[in-house]
């Protein structure tokens, strides 16, 4: 995964021109799913950080802190596991109630490779609109959570949620303060959010 991430960041936008002579007549060969999600991430301003492990994760971390002057700032987290895991290691002041904070570290439901965008719900932003969190977002994820489009990713939130299934099911995909037009109703009205995405390895 590492190595793919590398190859990339480094190759040119167009990479499928050699060659297409001879195959136009064959079926098209999808890129894999890490590196749709990842170009059209990045293409919507989102800031992507991939993770090898725990240690790297957590220097990526600190180094997000460090170029955004965030030492001794107050943050917006509902994830208790999340606050175990990085506020240990950082001079954070952790808050479930002020949505004026510094930026709001959460995790998310699914990757959609389609479109780029983070499927959230209830179990990470409880009852409030996006709109209505910091403008800073840093979100931490797992390589297990990339799915194809909206609707699987709709569909693995029944799975995963069968008896309770949460509300406030949303999806962030706007990442630049320029304003985009909105086309899917999940994002209808949201504001630009400034986010990182930590991914880690599933271990």
């Amino acid at each position: 995964m590492k190595k793919f991430i590398k190859s990339f960041f480094n190759k040119p936008s167009e990479s499928n021109t050699s060659g297409s002579e001879s195959g136009k007549y064959m079926p098209k060969i999808q890129d894999p799913i890490e590196e749709r999600f990842t170009y059209n991430f990045t293409k919507n301003g989102g800031k992507f950080l991939y993770c090898e492990d725990k240690n790297e994760c957590d220097e990526f971390f600190n180094k997000i802190l460090e170029e955004n002057n965030w030492k001794d700032v107050e943050i917006l987290c509902y994830d208790d596991s999340l606050q175990n895991l990085f506020s240990k290691k950082s001079e954070l002041l952790i808050s479930k109630t002020n949505l004026n904070s510094k930026f709001f570290l959460t995790t998310c439901e699914f990757l959609v490779a389609i479109d780029g965008s983070l499927l959230i719900c209830a179990e990470q932003i409880k009852s409030h609109k996006v709109n209505d969190l910091p403008k800073n977002f840093i979100v931490f994820a797992k390589i297990s959570q990339f799915t194809e489009t909206l609707s699987l990713g709709l569909n693995g939130i029944k799975s995963k949620y069968p008896k309770n299934l949460p509300t406030n099911i949303t999806t962030i995909k706007n990442f630049n303060s320029e304003e985009k037009e909105n086309t899917n109703f999940l994002t209808y009205g949201s504001s630009a959010k400034n986010l990182y995405l930590l991914l880690l390895e599933d271990l």
